[in-house]
Formats: C-alpha cells, structure tokens, sequence
C-alpha cells in the first residue's frame, strides 16, 4: 500500500548542529498535537521525519512514542532527529531544565500493521487522504478497542472517514478546524462508542463545528459558497452563449445540450451549494 506522509517540512527548532529548542509545528500539526493528552503513549503514524513524536515528547505530551512510517528513508531521516532529541533531553537533564526523558523509537511499518495492542493509547493519523485513513483504519482492526484517542486530520474525503466511523462504533468527541497558509484543516478527537449523523452537513462540515458555530468553519463556507456560485455561473454563461450562438446560425434550432459529464459536475455543484447554505443557516 502506498501510504502518503505527514508534511512535515516546515518545522523549526532544528539545526545542523542537532536540536537547538522545541520542535515548533506548523499551526496545522500544533492542533493535531494539542489533542494528544499529557502523558499518552502514542504512535505517529506517516510519521515522516518524526517531528510530531519529538514535539509531543519535549512537552511533556508523550510518556512513551513510536514513529511511523511505510517509507524507509524518511524513516532513517527520523531516526537521526531522534538521536538529537536525545542529546537535547540529556543536556536539559543535566541543567534541571527536563523533567522526563520520553522514549522514542522509530519502526517501519505500512499504516498499523506493526503496531501491537498495548504500546500505544493514542495514534495520530494525520496529513494523507480520507480514503487512505480509512484504509489503514480497516487494516488495523487488532488496535480498535486497545487504543483510547485516535486523532485523524484527513485532507480529502472527510465525509467518508466520518461515515466510516459512525458505522463501525467510533464517536468523535471533539473537532478544531484550522487555517494553515491559506487551507483549511480538521482535526477530530475519536474514540470507541456510537454516534448518529442523520444529515449530509453533519458528515460534510462536523456536527460539533456546526453546534459551536466555530469561526474558522464560517470563514471556510463563505469562501466554499463563492467558489462553487463562480463555477455555476461559468455553466451558466457557456450555456447563455451557446445559445446565443444557436439562435444566430439557425433560429429555429434550440441550444445544444450539455454533456452527461457536464449536467453530472453543474448537479453535483448544485446540490454541494445547498449543504454549503444549509450549514450556513446553522449556524446563525
């Protein structure tokens, strides 16, 4: 299985002559790490260069972590940050300043398939497609019931991870949007227990967003609902010129038809633009 990787290149905190401070994350990784709870054993998983692990370690989050990853060379990338992680805690040790020492091992491995029931409470998936989160979630069955937090942060398809939770007992405690460099990111809470999402915008957008009329959310549907308004209007004015065009060459002929492909894309805007005014009307 080819498994995408947390972006997680624009950390700072590290340097050529090894770690010089705390890992700072990107605004979109410090919402997935302030979901980890303080002194959780967690596993990263697309780890990439274990940033997320060193981070949660170095502030107090993780009592124990494991990194992630399907890929070799990150992997060995990660390995070397550890290693300076490492020497950081010592130092720190040593001047009174690190209360704790967190062990971080780095282990290769496709989604979960090497992890084992008991070595971590919390596993962060984060930064790869819905569809793929949703894949490593059915290949590691063995770890539903043994882990307490599962925190996920799909780029795409999150209405599908949010069905697929709700249909194989997982209930999303908690949600945060974020804006990163001009996206949009969520960021769910899970754990095992029942949920019912009995309406599209609740799969779409997040029922706990929507319930706390969260800021970010409504910055996200105004910008969604002009993006998909400018795209029907563009269907719109090909179909008033085609038209136009019609008329001119023969009056008495009617205006060519859209194609399935098109008249299939202008109904699926469409009916995206309804959810995007009926979350709206939520949260007024």
């Amino acid at each position: 299985m080819k498994q995408e990787t947390n972006d997680k290149m624009d950390m700072t905190g590290m340097g050529g002559n090894g770690l010089k401070g705390v890992v700072r994350l990107s605004l979109r990784l410090k919402a997935v790490a302030d979901f980890v709870r303080p002194g959780s054993r967690i596993a990263d998983i697309g780890t990439d260069h274990g940033y997320v692990p060193i981070h949660l370690a170095q502030t107090g989050r993780a009592a124990r972590a494991i990194a992630m990853d399907v890929r070799p060379g990150p992997l060995e990338r990660a390995r070397e940050h550890i290693k300076e992680y490492e020497g950081w805690a010592a130092k720190n040790a040593a001047a009174g300043g690190q209360p704790s020492f967190c062990t971080i091992e780095a282990r290769l491995s496709d989604g979960l398939k090497e992890l084992k029931p008991g070595e971590a409470d919390t596993v962060i998936i984060a930064g790869m497609g819905g569809e793929l989160e949703i894949r490593i979630l059915e290949e590691g069955r063995h770890m539903w019931d043994s882990v307490s937090h599962w925190i996920l942060s799909p780029q795409s398809d999150i209405h599908k991870v949010r069905l697929f939770l709700e249909e194989n007992g997982f209930v999303i405690e908690e949600e945060a949007m974020v804006k990163d460099e001009g996206k949009y990111y969520t960021i769910m809470d899970v754990g095992r227990g029942s949920m019912t999402y009995s309406r599209p915008i609740w799969y779409r957008y997040g029922k706990i967003l929507l319930d706390r009329k969260d800021g970010v959310l409504r910055e996200y549907l105004e910008k969604e609902r002009a993006r998909v308004q400018e795209i029907l209007e563009r269907f719109k004015a090909q179909g008033d010129e085609g038209m136009d065009q019609v008329q001119v060459m023969a009056p008495a002929c009617t205006a060519i038809p859209m194609t399935a492909a098109q008249l299939r894309a202008r109904n699926a805007l469409t009916e995206e633009l309804g959810w995007i005014k009926e979350a709206q009307d939520e949260m007024q």
